[in-house]
């Protein structure tokens, strides 16, 4: 039996609401939502992980072809899959499809919502885990790839797939700290507005798979990772925390990220034991650059959002806009960035021709939670813009996961402009009160301006599109 993957049809939109985001709108300003709209899903199209492996991976008789690294597989009793995150089932199913009867076992975490639509391969088991909190799920799906692992030999091809999510599909905490330990440090970290990088190297600390941990495991084999960049410089031990990554961090490092986001009082005494143990060498370092475990490793970069916004920028220049690419190193707190962005494009002017101008950019954003609604960064982001747009024609932005999950939230992210503010003001809502409590989706889905995708089954971070018709 092989794995059943349901694929969405990209001859029709992916963006599943898109009428009612156009809905209403007076030309030319409806036709400046739907390019941006549409650029956007050409983006997500141009990193689907089947796409991006066509380019990477190259069958010749019984050579494999990986990047630059060729591999006989008459060298090897078996080829074995392992990985987790958001992309992960795309690309295995891809990579199975390639090699036929020649992958033997394996196991991919990927999200519940993910892995509830797929059977099981005979070949690869597919797991489910919870995301962006880990759970019990995804600590018995971990162990059990971390017994695969250690089980390979000289003569086994490992193929390890690892997209953004992978950090919280493949929770296995080292002593003496306790799955509910890790949730509890998770939780408190991504409310606190720590980057994506300062959360990590705090995981790869509590963990016994990433931070280079999972290459250890598998020393005895040749092991190559194909790697879905979400992370913005595409930094390899940050991915998914680097299971088969070199890591530069320490547990000094992770204590002090605690201390700075006024977490590390307040962290389960487990926690706080071990990156104190660590710090005075009581218990081993992640391994390091120039250890041994990473001699037969070979970590190989995919795609990242560079992809993503070079198909948003060609769309739009097909499109007949004056298209700036700005950025894929996109950070800060999404408040203050959406801000930036909206009088920048307000500002911004093009002397020598009369064409709509637009900005692309890509990256992540991080929202420190302080009130009790509910959102994600592409909608505060998006809402932030919207609030410096409000009665300024002729303008709009765009925010958009490209998993197509913003947050805790079932919205992708968000388009508004000059008119978003006037829909909420109609239902008695002040988008200003809505931001400041960190409850952009319940404003923006009043004000008809969420994009509704479900998962994508990509994930290379967010895109960020604004434009601005003169």
């Amino acid at each position: 039996m092989f794995m059943i993957v349901f694929y969405y049809d990209m001859t029709k939109s992916l963006i599943k609401n898109m009428d009612e985001l156009l809905d209403g709108y007076p030309e030319p300003e409806r036709k400046l939502r739907e390019d941006m709209l549409n650029s956007a899903e050409d983006a997500i199209q141009a990193v689907q992980p089947d796409e991006l492996l066509r380019k990477k991976l190259k069958l010749r008789g019984k050579t494999l072809t990986v990047g630059d690294v060729k591999v006989k597989l008459t060298d090897f009793d078996e080829v074995v899959i392992l990985g987790a995150g958001k992309a992960t089932h795309r690309m295995c199913h891809y990579i199975e499809q390639l090699l036929g009867d020649k992958v033997i076992r394996g196991v991919i975490i990927v999200p519940h919502s993910v892995a509830n639509v797929y059977t099981h391969s005979s070949k690869v088991k597919v797991r489910g885990g919870g995301h962006p909190v880990p759970d019990k799920e995804g600590y018995e799906a971990a162990k059990e790839l971390v017994e695969i692992a250690q089980s390979v030999g000289p003569k086994s091809l490992v193929l390890v797939l690892i997209s953004g999510g992978g950090s919280a599909l493949m929770p296995l905490p080292a002593e003496p700290v306790t799955l509910e330990d890790k949730i509890e440090v998770t939780r408190a970290l991504l409310k606190s507005g720590a980057t994506i990088d300062e959360i990590n190297i705090v995981r790869k600390h509590l963990s016994m798979i990433k931070g280079g941990w999972l290459a250890r495991h598998l020393s005895k084999a040749k092991t190559i990772s194909l790697i879905l960049s979400d992370v913005v410089g595409d930094k390899l031990d940050i991915i998914a925390s680097g299971p088969t990554s070199p890591d530069p961090s320490t547990y000094a490092d992770a204590i002090s990220i605690l201390k700075k986001y006024g977490i590390w009082d307040s962290s389960p005494q487990n926690v706080k034991a071990r990156l104190e143990r660590g710090m005075n060498g009581e218990v081993p370092e992640t391994p390091k650059p120039g250890d041994e475990a990473f001699l037969n490793v070979r970590n190989i970069i995919i795609g990242s959002c560079s992809d993503a916004c070079t198909a948003a920028f060609s769309k739009l220049t097909k499109l007949g806009y004056n298209t700036i690419y700005l950025t894929h190193r996109l950070e800060g707190e999404a408040r203050y960035v959406g801000q930036m962005l909206a009088r920048l494009i307000l500002d911004i002017k093009c002397k020598k021709t009369k064409r709509p101008i637009a900005l692309v950019l890509g990256g992540e954003t991080t929202v420190t939670v302080t009130g009790k609604g509910v959102g994600g960064r592409n909608q505060e982001l998006a809402l932030s813009a919207a609030i410096e747009l409000d009665g300024f024609e002729g303008c709009a932005c765009l925010s958009i996961g490209t998993d197509g999950l913003d947050g805790p939230t079932d919205a992708a992210g968000a388009i508004t402009d000059c008119w978003t503010l006037d829909k909420g003001r109609k239902a008695g809502y002040d988008a200003r009160a809505f931001l400041e409590d960190n409850d952009s989706y319940t404003f923006l889905k009043k004000a008809s301006s969420l994009i509704f995708t479900g998962p994508t089954g990509t994930n290379v971070g967010d895109l960020v599109i604004l434009g601005k018709l003169r």
